[in-house]
């Protein structure tokens, strides 16, 4: 079972839903860089449950553990260790699901290809285990910007169910203390009574609702990428739909570009303030070639409902009988949508890191090989 993701900056997860702990140790760091770990908290906060009506009540509080690889606030060089332990779990609840197949869940994938599944919770498929990609994400965040001090990374959520943002709305200059304005990280006011009032009856019915995030990152420099199997959107996109519930991906103009014309499309080059060379549109989303241009890359995730719901549903169990299943405890959110912010802007992070640490090793000479940072 594969739980590594990175070439040059390394990340591997571990713990189930119900487990003892969650956790994530990260290799390839360079050394002597400052961390401030109250950073890495407030990204966990962020994302923790129990945070609004709108959220699971599962009551976590994901305090941040580090065993290893720091040292008086600065990195050492060697694997890094975060964990948050479990307080809140309860496997017991699922004695009754444990020979169920639930929809949507992965039972009965998980089941057919190892033999065995975790009784309690979606074991590794859970969203529980997004804990230790936000901490990854959070330090590898920090560590990005000692090199590239300008570095911004704000998602927000654009849509939720049939309740967009207006189209016209400038989301380049937020904030994430903006977006965390209301519980649902939906930035236009104009539209937000209308998004909270959905989601409300949603969840009053038992039902659960899915969502959009759209993603900004700004500061990025000229030149992380590669033009074949390790295009920068590519591998954005792997890191993206990894993300439970994560159903979509598009970058730059997406798939809207498929109703414009390429003179309407093409970015044309021109030179800005301070004489550095750059687009006067960004269809490319920030990306041309595989490789970063410099300008703001920007990119959009869908996702799905959330399978636990709180309605009866008709479902097989593993003697095949046919059985109606409905979770007892309502520990579930109807929207995972707002919580999901924190680990879109930390899967970003530690594709970055990733990508500037393998671009740095490659123009030794310059850590930016002449690009403009």
């Amino acid at each position: 079972m594969s739980s590594t993701l990175g070439a040059s900056f390394r990340v591997t997860t571990y713990g189930e839903s119900h487990g003892g702990a969650v956790g994530v140790i990260c290799d390839g760091i360079p050394a002597c860089v400052p961390v401030d770990l109250e950073q890495i908290q407030c990204q966990l906060s962020r994302r923790r449950p129990g945070q609004s009506r709108f959220t699971t009540p599962r009551q976590e509080q994901d305090l941040l553990q580090v065993s290893s690889g720091l040292e008086d606030g600065h990195t050492l060089g060697t694997p890094v260790h975060l964990w948050v332990a479990n307080k809140d779990s309860n496997p017991k609840e699922y004695e009754s699901m444990k020979a169920l197949y639930r929809p949507s869940h992965a039972d009965f994938t998980t089941l057919h290809k190892y033999r065995t599944r975790p009784k309690s919770g979606g074991g590794r498929a859970s969203a529980r285990e997004t804990v230790a990609r936000v901490a990854a994400g959070a330090f590898a965040e920090q560590i990005l910007r000692h090199f590239i001090p300008d570095l911004s990374i704000v998602a927000f959520v654009d849509q939720l169910g049939s309740v967009a943002m207006s189209a016209d709305f400038d989301c380049h200059t937020l904030s994430r203390e903006q977006v965390d304005q209301n519980p649902l990280r939906y930035p236009d006011l104009n539209h937000y009574e209308s998004a909270a009032g959905l989601l409300s009856r949603v969840k009053d019915a038992g039902d659960s609702l899915g969502g959009a995030i759209c993603c900004i990152i700004q500061g990025i420099p000229v030149g992380l990428g590669e033009p074949v199997f390790s295009k920068l959107e590519a591998d954005l996109a792997r890191a993206m739909l990894s993300i439970p519930a994560c159903r979509g991906f598009e970058i730059g103009s997406g798939f809207s570009s498929i109703t414009m014309l390429g003179s309407q499309h093409n970015d044309l080059f021109e030179q800005k303030t301070g004489g550095r060379i750059g687009t006067r549109t960004n269809y490319s989303g920030g990306v041309q070639g595989g490789i970063s241009n410099g300008e703001p890359i920007k990119f959009r995730t869908a996702f799905k409902p959330v399978s636990t719901i709180g309605l009866p549903q008709q479902t097989l169990n593993t003697a095949a009988e046919r059985v109606e299943y409905s979770p007892q405890n309502g520990r579930h959110d109807p929207c995972v949508v707002p919580r999901a912010v924190p680990i879109v802007e930390s899967m970003a992070a530690v594709v970055l890191l990733d990508h500037f640490l393998r671009h740095r090793g490659q123009n030794s000479l310059d850590p930016m090989g002449g690009s403009q940072v």
